[in-house]
């Protein structure tokens, strides 16, 4: 098993996108800060995933699909578009997708890499959110649409959740 995290929109989002692939174990949904100039918290999730069920790689892509991932919008600050790595071999591997990755896309990508320096957990009244939450207007309007791409796209690695 492995540890990483991402951010770039709200966690709650990115919590259901990541629980909906198989090869990810555990979504801890919260904040993570990284080395100055990043070390303001920022929302994200850390995952623990099976690389050999699903590639790094793979998890960027969904990464970069399912928010923002070209937009220097006004809220980067609190939904800082990045991947949080825990040593320079994921570091490696992260550039090397982003830079593939990236020719997909109209606009350059604004995800960063950044050392994952520090995670706090969201409210316990928040964490699933999703999955005990599915029906709500929030859902229905943003996690939903991220869901649908991801069975459309990613259709073989997504489980239902």
């Amino acid at each position: 098993m492995e540890k990483i995290g991402f951010g770039g929109g709200c966690h709650w989002c990115t919590e259901a996108v990541f629980q909906s692939l198989l090869g990810v174990e555990n979504v801890e949904q919260g904040f993570i800060k990284a080395g100055p100039p990043h070390d303001s918290f920022s929302e994200a999730v850390l995952i623990e995933f099976d690389p050999a069920v699903i590639p790094l790689e793979v998890l960027i892509e969904v990464h970069l699909m399912t928010h923002a991932s070209t937009s220097h919008h006004k809220m980067r600050g609190k939904y800082r578009s990045a991947i949080y790595v825990f040593d320079s071999r994921q570091a490696s591997e992260s550039q090397r997708a982003l830079k593939i990755l990236e020719q997909g896309f109209d606009q350059p990508l604004v995800t960063q890499i950044l050392e994952n320096r520090e995670f706090k957990l969201s409210d316990q009244r928040f964490q699933n959110y999703y999955l005990s939450n599915p029906d709500r207007p929030f859902c229905k309007s943003y996690i939903d649409p991220k869901l649908k791409l991801l069975t459309a796209r990613f259709s073989s690695n997504f489980k239902t959740i």
